[in-house]
């Protein structure tokens, strides 16, 4: 467990100003970069290519004066920044053995850890390169380049990772056109360990240029499950021919956490989740194939063995720290932006409906059944179902919405049921369950006054029952409405509603279901189902198993087991990064601060582990559904998990915190 960093490693991105060189002024520019990340915590800054000379100096490189000079305010930049605890990356015309290379210096507290040479040179379109620059290829193994009296044997190759110990951060490093080649050394980096490859880069800027290198980034990343972190030239390069943006860009598993905007430089700064990023890897069982594939006694291979130097920035206490560089989403299945959240909601009902077609297509059915309540869940299998059918190109006619009030039915849910049976075109039974419990009371001895779990259960067994034997007799399958986070919970009915044929809504979470009802209610184009969708959204969550109090529903679902905001939240995080209590605990608190006490956000969490644990049994049994998220609780798919595993070590962490 992290116990102050939680595995985040504060990393930055800096376009300085520069004048074309003049190393004097460019150093006194990086050396105030450099102190203005380590303030705001970085432990690493990444500036761009050649920056210590600018990029575009031309036959200018080939001028002894420049050389010496770059190498001099290296090392003033190195001297002037050695109490700071930040590792460096700082571009710079290097020579070794009659050849010149473009390289990236590392710097740590006053020392010159290693030099990084570019692997890639261009020498197409606009870049020319080669006429001044040596590929890195060509370098014996275990290279070292003389840079001064100061640093006669400084490391020297393109095969470093350095290792920060206390976050776990892995870094390795390579310069623009690496990224852009068919085979960047980035891949063999991420191979041998590094989780974080920092580019130095001059990208010139042209039209489209941009968004193809926001995509390249984001997909670099999302393939080496590593984050990415780009420093881009600014302005201040020669426009002789060409013009700079400074794009910094920082990437993580294929989302950008940070990112400048054009011609404006600066620094950006993120939080980068190295734990994220390890556990990433560890649950994509190919990644460590590749890994010991790059790795074997091959001669042609040798290439892909790394050296690690290890430095340390001192343990950070990110729950002090009073600016958290990183965006924390308080609804992790939801997406941000109103059109964003249309497109996936439409997206989902399609594959719920594409999944159930699949079925009625492969059994030949006709019919499917559902128990229809005016709640949130079954109105959402219902509206699957209704896409389902036109798939299928069958009668709507054919879906059975049985409404079945019991003890706790209220008449604004009974209403709202039948309403949306009869906007959507479905067939519609009642079958009142009142009389029939009672007898079951009296079967098995149980006072209908005593409204505990058996007196909910049974409706809901009854209720089942029902769907069960009107699906036999009408030869079609009955649907499932329970959703992900009830499975998570367990805030179901063992073979009540836990269980069905088909389970539609399986990958769904609470928060979820919400947002592809009101996408329905908006995109209908039937008013009256409109209105009926709208009051749905509006109605309490509710199993509806307890009698009413004054006509309104009294059992109020989130009032006993918690907000579903906070547990689909903390399901997220659990299942798909697979974060410790402590972890999920602190983002939380970013997540929901001013909307829960912190209080609240523990009792909630050690409740969700509680009853995660103990109901596993219910989801180690659950019927067929399609997932269509990243999250999924199917023991046949996604979670494997034994029934009676204890949750101390959970509830434990969590009581301490």
């Amino acid at each position: 467990m992290f116990s102050m960093n939680y595995g985040y490693f504060r990393a930055a991105a800096a376009s300085v100003e520069l004048k074309v060189a003049d190393t004097d002024f460019n150093a006194g520019k990086i050396i105030s970069a450099v102190k203005e990340a380590a303030k705001s915590g970085a432990s690493l800054v990444v500036l761009p290519e050649l920056c210590v000379t600018g990029y575009t100096c031309g036959d200018l490189f080939f001028q002894k004066a420049l050389l010496e000079s770059a190498v001099r305010n290296l090392e003033r930049i190195a001297e002037e920044t050695a109490s700071l605890e930040i590792l460096i990356a700082a571009g710079l015309p290097v020579q070794k053995g009659g050849a010149l290379y473009n390289a990236a210096a590392i710097l740590f507290k006053g020392e010159v850890l290693a030099a990084v040479p570019k692997t890639f040179i261009p020498n197409y379109s606009e870049f020319y390169e080669r006429r001044y620059f040596a590929p890195a290829k060509n370098l014996p193994e275990n290279s070292f380049v003389f840079l001064s009296e100061k640093n006669p044997a400084v490391p020297f190759g393109s095969d470093f990772i350095f290792c920060e110990q206390r976050s776990g951060a892995r870094i390795a490093f390579e310069i623009c056109e690496d990224l852009w080649s068919v085979n960047p050394p980035s891949t063999r980096h991420a191979l041998n360990g590094a989780n974080i490859i920092a580019n130095l880069s001059a990208s010139n800027e042209i039209i489209g240029k941009a968004d193809y290198r926001r995509l390249l980034l984001k997909s670099t990343s999302a393939r080496l499950f590593s984050a990415y972190i780009y420093a881009d030239a600014g302005h201040d390069e020669s426009s002789q021919d060409l013009v700079f943006a400074g794009h910094n860009i920082i990437a993580e598993n294929g989302k950008i956490l940070a990112e400048s905007a054009l011609f404006k430089g600066g620094i950006i700064y993120a939080d980068i989740d190295t734990e994220l990023l390890e556990n990433e890897r560890a649950r994509t069982s190919t990644f460590s194939e590749s890994a010991a594939l790059c790795n074997e006694e091959k001669p042609e291979r040798r290439q892909g063995r790394h050296k690690e130097i290890i430095f340390s920035t001192g343990e950070k206490d990110y729950d002090k720290t009073a600016q958290f560089f990183r965006a924390v989403n308080k609804s992790p299945f939801v997406p941000d932006g109103k059109d964003a959240r249309a497109e996936r909601s439409n997206a989902v009902l399609q594959m719920q409906a594409e999944g159930l077609s699949k079925r009625l297509r492969h059994i030949n059915a006709k019919s499917a059944v559902l128990g229809l309540s005016g709640g949130l869940d079954s109105t959402l299998a219902l509206l699957v179902a209704c896409r389902a059918f036109d798939l299928c190109s069958l009668d709507r006619k054919g879906i059975l919405a049985v409404t079945m009030p019991g003890f706790g039915t209220t008449d604004r849910t009974y209403k709202n049921a039948r309403t949306l049976a009869k906007e959507a075109g479905v067939s519609l039974k009642e079958v009142p369950i009142a009389d029939a419990v009672l007898q079951h009371f009296k079967d098995i001895g149980h006072d209908k006054e005593t409204h505990d779990v058996t007196y909910e259960n049974s409706q809901a067994r009854e209720r089942t029952q029902i769907l069960m034997d009107l699906a036999n007799k009408s030869g079609g399958i009955v649907l499932g409405t329970g959703d992900l986070s009830e499975l998570a919970l367990g805030w179901c009915t063992y073979n009540g509603d836990q269980m069905s044929m088909y389970g539609v809504n399986a990958s769904i979470p609470k928060t979820l279901v919400r947002h592809l009802v009101q996408y329905e209610a908006d995109f209908c184009g039937n008013e009256r189902l409109s209105r009926a969708l709208s009051d749905i959204l509006a109605t309490p969550v509710s199993p509806e198993l307890l009698p009413p109090t004054d006509g309104n529903i009294s059992q109020k679902t989130e009032e006993i087991v918690g907000p579903y905001e906070l547990h689909d939240f903390f399901l997220f995080n659990i299942i798909r990064f697979s974060y410790a209590p402590s972890k999920i605990f602190f983002l939380a608190k970013k997540a929901f601060g001013g909307i829960y006490e912190p209080g609240v956000i523990k009792s909630w969490l050690k409740i969700f582990y509680r009853r995660f644990f103990s109901q596993q049994f219910k989801r180690s049994c659950m019927p067929d559904g399609a997932k269509v998220g990243t999250v999924s609780l199917s023991p046949r798919g996604d979670w494997r998990m034994p029934s009676d595993a204890s949750a101390n070590i959970w509830i434990k962490e969590v009581e301490e915190l």
